[in-house]
C-alpha cells in the first residue's frame, strides 16, 4: 500500500499509511539506587577553601578532600572491573575522626536488610512494564530482579560499627572506612524472559564479595590501575600553540588552578589546547568505563543515566505527537541511527578494540531477532534492525513517529563496524567466524529489501531519512518517499564491504557475493541538487494527470526542506564514517558534501556537531573542523539549557541539551580523525590539523586502517617526527604515506619501529622484539 502511494507521488498519504507499521516501545534501563552517606552537622562548616573534588584521568579515581576544624577528610572512589566491586575509602588525618552512618535506597520498589555486622543487603525489582514504572511488592512482578551487598571495614582499634533500623550501618570513631559494594541482576540474556530466570543476584553478589575478602583495598586498587591503565595509557596526546601564542593552565587571582566549569567558560576567548587534550582522554576515559567484555553497549547516557523516565521519553499518546513531531526519541537505550554507532567511532583509531566487543555480541542477538522481523515483518530473508532497540536485541520498529522510527537500516549500519574492526585489527579469525556470518545475513535482507524502479534503478520503498520531514510536491509534509540518499549511501557500503570481506576470505564465487555484485551497478545513485548541495532525497516523474503540480528535473530536483539547519547529516553518510565518497575518488561530490556543510550551518545538539567536526575533518579542512570543536566547548547550565544547543556542562559530559554521551565519543573521533586518517593502503598525517591553534603537539598509540600504530610530533603546524610499527600477524605490507602534497611508498615489516623526519624520509629503524 505504502509503495504504490510513494509511486504515485502521494507521499503524506504514504507517511499516513506508514504508521500502521510502527510497533510497540522498546524497554528502557532503570536505576540500581543509591549509596547515602550522612555525616554529623561540622561537615556543613567545612572550609571551603580547602574543598577539592577530582577525577583523575590517569587512574580512574575520584577524590574529594576538605578540611573541617584542623582535621582534613579524604574520600577516594574507583570501580574496578577485574574484581567487580565499587569501593570508597573515608578518612580523616586525625584518629578517630571518622564518624558516619550508611544506608542503600533505590526508586524502584525494594528492601534493605543487614546481614551480620557489617554488611547491608538491597533486593528489589524492575516494573514488569514501563510507564509507569511502579510495580507493588503484592504484584508478584515478572521484571528483573536485583541485589546489591555493601560490605564495610573500619580501622583496628579506633572505631566500632552500629545497626540501626536494621537497614543501616554507624560507624563511629575510626580512623578509616571502606566500602565495597557489589551488584547483581537476574538478567540471563535477551533471550531468557525474567519470569525463567533462574539467577539468584543476592547469591551472585555474595560470591563476589567473597572472592575478594582476602584482597586489601591496595590490592584492589592495584588490580584496577593495572586493567584500566593498559587500555587507557596506550594513547598520549599533547597540544600547545605556536610559540608565539602559548597557553598556561593560569592561576586565578586567589591562586586557585581554575575549576573544570571556569576552563569551560573561558574556552570561547582563550581556546585553551590543555582543555581539548582533557576533552579527547575523557571520551576514552568514559568508553573503557562503560564498555568492556561481557557488558551491555554503551546506550544514550554511555551507564549515567539517572532517571527512571529519562528526559525526552517518548510516551506514544495522541496529545503528544505534535510536540514530538521534530524531536528525538532520548531514553537511555541503544538508538541505531547515529547515537550507538558515534558511541564506538574512537574505539578503534584510539587504540581500545576491546571495548568494541559488547557492541558486536549485541550485533549477534540483534540478528537473531532480526531474522523474525525480516520474515513476519517483510517477508524477506536475513535479518534487519530499525532504529531503536533495548536489552531485549527489539529489532522491529518501535513505536512513534514514522521519520525514525520506520528506518530499517540500523543493523546495516552497525554491519559497517565488523569491517572496520577487521580493517584496524587484521584478525581475519573474527572476519571469518564473528562478522562475516552477520554481513551475510544483512546483505540478504537488503537485497530482498530492494525493489525495481524505473530507469534500471534498484529502490528502497518505503525510505525516510531518519528523523527529517520533506515538503511534498503537494505542500503537505511528510517523511515517507523511496530510495533516501542515507538507504542508498549505507547499502552501497555494506554492499562494498560484503566484497571486500568475500576477497580476502576467498568467497567470491558464493551466490550472495555474485548478487551483491550484479546490485553494486544499479544502486541509485548520489545525486546534486540545483543550489549544489547533496539531495538528501530522492524524487521520481509520476503521472501527471495524478499530480499535475510535480515537476521533476532529473538532475536536480529535490524536495523542499522546511528545516535547512536540521541536526542530521544523513545525507553524507557516505563521506564519513562510510567510505564510498572520497576527495580523490569522487572530488565534485565532495564539493557538494561542503555545500551541504555551509547550508546545514553549524548549530545543533552536541553529537551532531561532533559528526560536522569529522566530516569537515574527512573533507582535509581544518578551519571548519576546528570550529566545531569550539562550537561544543561551551558551558551548559543544566538549570538554563536549551534543547538542541549543544555544548558541556561542569563535568565535560556532552549536551544536547539534555546530556547524551554520544558527543564525548564523537569528539574523541573527530580530534584523532583531524590528526590521522587511512585506508587500507594509505596514511594521511596531520590532514586537518589547525596549525594556529595546535601548533605544537604530539600523538602517540593511534591506530590506523592496517593494523598501524602511529606516533606523530610537530612543530610550528609543520611534521616533525613520525613513528610507524604494525602489530598484527602479517609479516609486511605496504601503505602510501601522505602529508600535505607530499606522497611516499614504504613498506612496514611486523614488529619493527620506523620512524620518519618531517620529509618522510626514513631516518631510524629498530627492533620492537
Amino acid at each position: 500500500e505504502i509503495r504504490k502511494l510513494v509511486d504515485s507521488g502521494e507521499f503524506a498519504e504514504a507517511t499516513a499509511a506508514a504508521a500502521k507499521l510502527v510497533g510497540n516501545p522498546a524497554d528502557v534501563y532503570q536505576l540500581l539506587g543509591d549509596i547515602k552517606l550522612e555525616f554529623d552537622d561540622s561537615h556543613l562548616n567545612y572550609d571551603k577553601d580547602t574543598y577539592q573534588r577530582e577525577l583523575d584521568l590517569d587512574n580512574a579515581t575520584v577524590q574529594i578532600k576538605y578540611t573541617v576544624g584542623g582535621v582534613e577528610f579524604s574520600r577516594e572512589h574507583f570501580a574496578s572491573n577485574p574484581d567487580q566491586v565499587m569501593v570508597t575509602k573515608i578518612s580523616g588525618t586525625k584518629p578517630g575522626s571518622v564518624s558516619f552512618t550508611v544506608y542503600l535506597d533505590s526508586k524502584l520498589d525494594h528492601h534493605c536488610k543487614t546481614n551480620g555486622e557489617s554488611q547491608i543487603i538491597m533486593e528489589g525489582h524492575c516494573p514488569e512494564k514501563r510507564i509507569p514504572p511502579q510495580v507493588y511488592a503484592d504484584d508478584k512482578p515478572k521484571g528483573i530482579q536485583f541485589s546489591a551487598v555493601l560490605d564495610l571495614k573500619i580501622s583496628k582499634g579506633n572505631g566500632i560499627v552500629h545497626i540501626l533500623d536494621d537497614s543501616k550501618l554507624r560507624v563511629e570513631g575510626s580512623d578509616w572506612a571502606i566500602l565495597f559494594l557489589v551488584a547483581s541482576s537476574s538478567f540471563d540474556g535477551p533471550f531468557t524472559k525474567p519470569s525463567d530466570s533462574k539467577k539468584d543476584p543476592t547469591s551472585d553478589s555474595l560470591n563476589v564479595l567473597k572472592s575478594i575478602s582476602n584482597l586489601s583495598y591496595v590490592d584492589l586498587y592495584a588490580h584496577h590501575l593495572d586493567d584500566y591503565q593498559n587500555l587507557f595509557r596506550r594513547v598520549s596526546l599533547q597540544f600547545s600553540k605556536s610559540s608565539r601564542s602559548v597557553v598556561s593552565l593560569k592561576k586565578n587571582q586567589d591562586s586557585r588552578v581554575p575549576t573544570t566549569a571556569e576552563r569551560i567558560k573561558s574556552f570561547q576567548m582563550d581556546e585553551d589546547p590543555y582543555l581539548v587534550e582533557l576533552l579527547f582522554q575523557f571520551g576514552r576515559y568514559l568508553l573503557i568505563s562503560s564498555s568492556r567484555p561481557g557488558t551491555r553497549v554503551a546506550n544514550l547516557q554511555g551507564i549515567w543515566n539517572k532517571d527512571l523516565e529519562p528526559k525526552w521519553e517518548y510516551v506514544y499518546i495522541p496529545f503528544l505527537l505534535f510536540f514530538s513531531f521534530n524531536l528525538a526519541c532520548v531514553i537511555s537505550a541503544p538508538h541505531l541511527n547515529i547515537n550507538l554507532e558515534m558511541n564506538y567511532w574512537p574505539s578503534l583509531p584510539c587504540n581500545l578494540s576491546e571495548c568494541q566487543e559488547p557492541l558486536f555480541d549485541f550485533l549477534s542477538s540483534l540478528s537473531v531477532n532480526g531474522r523474525k522481523t525480516a520474515e513476519v515483518n517483510y517477508e524477506t530473508s536475513g535479518w534487519v534492525v530499525h532504529h531503536k532497540s533495548d536489552i531485549w536485541a527489539k529489532s522491529s520498529a518501535d513505536a512513534g513517529d514514522v521519520d525514525w522510527a520506520l528506518w530499517p537500516m540500523g543493523g546495516a549500519w552497525l554491519c559497517v563496524h565488523l569491517w572496520e574492526h577487521y580493517t584496524y585489527t587484521m584478525d581475519i579469525d573474527f572476519l571469518k567466524d564473528k562478522a562475516y556470518p552477520l554481513l551475510k545475513g544483512c546483505g540478504l535482507f537488503l537485497l530482498d529489501w530492494l525493489i525495481e524502479g524505473k530507469g534500471g534503478y534498484l529502490e528502497t520503498n518505503p525510505s525516510t531519512s531518519p528523523e527529517h520531514d520533506f515538503i511534498a510536491p503537494d505542500g503537505n509534509r511528510a517523511s515517507v518517499s523511496y530510495s533516501s540518499t542515507m538507504d542508498m549511501a549505507i547499502i552501497k557500503e555494506v554492499f562494498s564491504v560484503i566484497v571486500s570481506a568475500a576477497e580476502v576470505l576467498d568467497k567470491n564465487e558464493d551466490d550472495l557475493v555474485k548478487r551483491v555484485r550484479k546490485a553494486q551497478s544499479r544502486l541509485y545513485p548520489t545525486k546534486v541538487a540545483k543550489d549544489g548541495s547533496i539531495m538528501e532525497w530522492c524524487t521520481k516523474t509520476v503521472d501527471i494527470f495524478r499530480l499535475r503540480t510535480y515537476l521533476f528535473d532529473r538532475q536536480a530536483q529535490d524536495f523542499q526542506d522546511p528545516d535547512v539547519h536540521h541536526r542530521h547529516l544523513s545525507h553524507l553518510f557516505g563521506l564519513f564514517p562510510g567510505h564510498t565518497m572520497t576527495i580523490e575518488s569522487m572530488p565534485d561530490l565532495c564539493k557538494a558534501a561542503e555545500n551541504t556543510l555551509h547550508k546545514r550551518g553549524e548549530e545543533g545538539p552536541g553529537w551532531s556537531t561532533m559528526w560536522k567536526a569529522a566530516l569537515w575533518a574527512r573533507l582535509h579542512d581544518s578551519e571548519h573542523s576546528y570550529r566545531m570543536v569550539k562550537h561544543l566547548i561551551y558551558f551548559v547550565d543544566p538549570e538554563h539549557e536549551k534543547a538542541f544547543k549543544g555544548g558541556i556542562y561542569s563535568n565535560l559530559f556532552a549536551a544536547h541539551p539534555p546530556f547524551q554521551i554520544d558527543a564525548n565519543f564523537g569528539f574523541t573521533a573527530a580530534v584523532a580523525e583531524m590528526l590521522v586518517q587511512s585506508t587500507l593502503e594509505d596514511l594521511y598525517l596531520l590532514p586537518a590539523l589547525p596549525r594556529d591553534k595546535w601548533g605544537n603537539g604530539c600523538v602517540e598509540g593511534l591506530v590506523a586502517r592496517g593494523g598501524v600504530t602511529v606516533n606523530i610530533c610537530w612543530k610550528e603546524g609543520n611534521l616533525h617526527r613520525l613513528g610507524l610499527w604494525l602489530k598484527n600477524r602479517k609479516s609486511w605490507r605496504r601503505f602510501r604515506l601522505h602529508y600535505r602534497e607530499t606522497m611516499v611508498s614504504v613498506n612496514l615489516s611486523c614488529e619493527t619501529m620506523y620512524t620518519y623526519n618531517g620529509r618522510l624520509d626514513c631516518v631510524n629503524t629498530c627492533s620492537l622484539l
